[in-house]
């Protein structure tokens, strides 16, 4: 096992890898930018080495500071959170090429996944459902893009082959939008992701978003840790996200389970690592895979009972997975709640002193946050504070936790989605369970403030 990891990243992700290292008796580093001085994690490290001015580009993101904080403390590995560099092939590779380990897949894994239409052929190969759409990287002949997009049926949609966070995305509806549509959408990638590759698919009208996690090691042993529902979104950005997703069927999500697993032997895949697809009528479509941890590992951790992030660590340090398949067994219902420091309804950031953070308890609650009474919330990052998960029994039992919690919960100085979070879990439809990506949009415009 590791003796020392730094920790590449910020907020509470930084926190909760922290937390894992002394867990597993690891010295933690941290690094941190200027604006991060106070944070607690920092405080709380074994070690903490400044990388730099707030701006991103000159901190978390700067791969020779990090690689060289990782130099100077005797680091063994590097953990790169989600986020930032965390699907870098490039730095996955320097990290590695320094002498470190990555806490992550290899950078050729990264890389093939990371590109969404090599991605799409190699899950192809391994018998994973994709969406129909284009083979590959679409041409620039109006002719072809016409001939492709009527074999797939319209509405289509176009997709940076680099993109992600819901980025680089344009719906068609029509033959006479196509062309356009195209050129655009390769401008905003090329600019966005440096790579203006695009591909198409069929444009799903009400499909869930479910997602399944898996962990492998290095020995081609892997698993997957049953499936989360992340449907509740606003501009393809999740809300609010439980597991298991209501209504869907264990055998279901056991065949496709095993396909994930079988695609992750089939291209050595080490890690922690997310299989997203879109589920419609009784059918998944794969739309991509995250090489890293995901902001919401929290509630498979609880239906599970696995630590994927002690587990990342484990696998990293050339250790087998722990546990078989057939092991893992999936108990009672969680759901977590994006505490982000933004307006509710507008969306707005809403960066600021802290001057009340008062968390929740009881029975089935966990709180993943950096935050603390009198912490300033800087403006230069993604807006979230920290993230309330309950569990519970049956997921009715999980929602009451959950609506018992986010009353309990108290935040001033800033503004947070907390109001919303509220509502919608008193929302009828939420309770009855399996709305679709779309719900949230169509619920704001209803109840617009």
């Amino acid at each position: 096992m590791f003796k020392k990891i730094l920790i590449a990243n910020r907020g509470e992700i930084a926190l909760r890898i922290q937390r894992a290292c002394r867990e597993l008796d690891i010295r933690a580093v941290m690094v941190y930018s200027e604006a991060d001085r106070e944070a607690k994690y920092v405080r709380l490290a074994d070690e903490a080495v400044c990388i730099g001015p707030a701006a991103s580009a000159h901190s978390y993101l700067n791969m020779p500071a990090i690689i060289s904080a990782a130099e100077v403390t005797d680091a063994e590995a590097i953990h790169p959170g989600y986020g930032f560099l965390s699907e870098n092939a490039d730095f996955a590779e320097r990290v590695e090429q320094s002498g470190f380990q990555f806490i992550g897949p290899t950078a050729a894994s990264i890389r093939i996944m990371g590109d969404k239409v090599s991605a799409k052929q190699a899950m192809i190969r391994a018998g994973v459902p994709c969406v129909p759409g284009s083979e590959g990287e679409l041409p620039d002949d109006p002719v072809q893009l016409r001939r492709i997009a009527k074999s797939v049926g319209y509405p289509v949609i176009i997709k940076a082959a680099g993109g992600g966070g819901g980025r680089g995305m344009r719906v068609v509806h029509t033959e006479a939008a196509l062309v356009n549509a195209v050129v655009m959408t390769k401008a905003e990638a090329g600019a966005a992701f440096g790579n203006a590759a695009v591909y198409m698919e069929k444009f799903l009208q009400n499909p869930r978003h479910i997602e399944i996690q898996i962990l492998a090691d290095k020995f081609k042993n892997a698993v997957y840790l049953g499936e989360r529902d992340c449907s509740m979104q606003r501009r393809h950005q999740k809300i609010l996200e439980e597991s298991p997703a209501p209504g869907i069927s264990r055998k279901l999500i056991e065949r496709i389970g095993e396909r994930c697993v079988a695609a992750c032997k089939k291209i050595g895949y080490r890690g922690a690592g997310t299989f997203e697809f879109l589920y419609e009528n009784g059918e998944f479509y794969f739309i991509e895979m995250n090489t890293r941890v995901q902001v919401e590992h929290p509630v498979t951790e609880m239906v599970t009972g696995i630590d994927i992030v002690k587990t990342q660590i484990m696998v990293a340090a050339d250790m087998k997975l722990p546990f078989t398949q057939r092991q893992i067994e999936m108990k009672g219902h969680a759901i977590e709640c994006r505490i982000n420091a933004e307006d509710p309804y507008n969306f707005m950031p809403s960066p600021g002193r802290v001057t009340t953070w008062h968390t929740p308890g009881g029975p089935g609650v966990r709180v993943d946050s950096h935050v603390y009474a009198n912490y300033f919330v800087p403006p230069y990052y993604d807006s979230m504070v920290g993230k309330l998960i309950t569990y519970g029994d049956t997921r009715e039992q999980a929602m009451a936790r959950m609506r018992c919690a986010l009353l309990e919960m108290a935040v001033e100085g800033i503004k947070t989605n907390i109001p919303l979070h509220r509502e919608l879990l008193n929302d009828a439809k939420f309770m009855a369970g399996g709305t679709n990506i779309h719900y949230l949009e169509h619920w704001l415009e209803q109840h617009k403030r």
